[in-house]
């Protein structure tokens, strides 16, 4: 972490930062978007055609005509049988396979800072090499935590702020997953209110363009990684 700055660094510095960043490869969001929103919804579509979702969907709005109690019980059975089971995983995977995506914007922020040219496959840095197979299984262990501490409220949120610089330290300074989770609780204990702000206008940042306007979230949705390099640039030194 930084140790040779006079203060802490600013709110404002990083939001104006990400902004910036974010600004900047607003083509690169566009295209983040487009690729992530395509692949998620064809394995979407795919799946759900595959193992009967949309034939449950139907049996379940059936169920709620009838009754609230028919509702929860037939949701119940559907969410037990086998072709749920088999949708979940495959959901979890196509999750999984996408969180590499984000890496991408990292690399072409870095080139933002070293002014060198950014060209479209640096979007696809997470999946090249071996070091893809250490992305998704960060990614696989992330989700099935968060999934299994959803219903709890707080503790996602939690969940969130622990690991919040995990992935840039990954990619830039090739941590192992449980070091780079110790390096950024560390971080979070001298930078807790800074980190909290951020992710907090990341959040509505990164939906706000689906409220107002559809399109307007393809360009909106990639927020949250410049503001996470925003943060780890300004928090962490890379010299050894």
């Amino acid at each position: 972490m930084q140790n040779n700055y006079p203060q802490k660094p600013g709110i404002n510095l990083m939001l104006k930062q990400a902004f910036y960043y974010w600004n900047k490869t607003l083509v690169f969001q566009l295209m983040f978007s487009i690729v992530y929103f395509g692949v998620f919804f064809t394995s979407v579509f795919f799946f759900a055609s595959k193992y009967g979702i949309w034939d449950q969907q139907q049996e379940l709005v059936e169920a709620f005509k009838m009754s609230t109690e028919a509702y929860v019980q037939k949701a119940t059975e559907l969410g037990q049988s086998e072709n749920s089971r088999y949708f979940s995983y495959a959901f979890l995977g196509t999750m999984v396979f996408l969180y590499p995506l984000n890496l991408g914007l990292f690399k072409i922020f870095r080139k933002v800072d070293l002014n060198e040219k950014i060209e479209p496959g640096d979007l696809f840095a997470g999946y090249s090499g071996l070091n893809f197979f250490k992305y998704i299984g960060y990614a696989l262990f992330w989700f099935l935590v968060y999934h299994m501490i959803f219903a709890t409220v707080i503790l996602p949120v939690i969940w969130i702020m622990v690991t919040v610089f995990v992935a840039p330290l990954m990619f830039f300074m090739d941590k192992r997953i449980f070091e780079a989770i110790a390096l950024n609780f560390q971080a979070l204990k001298m930078f807790f209110v800074e980190v909290l702000v951020c992710v907090m206008v990341a959040f509505l940042f990164k939906y706000m363009g689906f409220a107002l306007l559809f399109i307007g979230g393809l360009f909106t949705f990639p927020f949250w990684n410049a503001i996470i390099y925003a943060m780890y640039k300004n928090i962490f030194s890379e010299k050894s």
